[in-house]
């Protein structure tokens, strides 16, 4: 079974972002919950980014802090670089054997 189209773009455009520095980023998110405001849970986040400023993450606890109810404790970030250009090379010729 073949990917459908916007699969297939949606893949393209990924790999391009990485092959451009985004990195797999994860955010551990603790928060206070509305109704009980001394306890604390936990929401894991996890997106292509830009390091150091994190422009999606930023957008994201943006969105956080103006429409939902429990209010951010603390943030961990990190992030790690999935591809590197020196892992993609071009073939010069691709062959079939049965």
């Amino acid at each position: 079974m073949s990917a459908a189209p916007t699969e297939i773009k949606g893949i393209a455009m990924t790999l391009e972002q990485q092959l451009r520095g985004w990195r797999l980023t994860t955010a551990e998110i603790l928060y206070h919950m509305p109704d009980h405001p001394r306890l604390l849970q936990s929401y894991v986040w996890q997106d292509l980014d830009q390091s150091p400023d994190f422009p999606v993450l930023q957008r994201f606890l943006g969105f956080w802090e103006r429409r939902l109810d429990g209010r951010l404790h603390s943030v961990r970030v990190c992030s790690a670089r999935v591809v590197t250009p020196s892992e993609v090379r071009m073939v010069a010729l691709v062959g079939v054997l049965h």
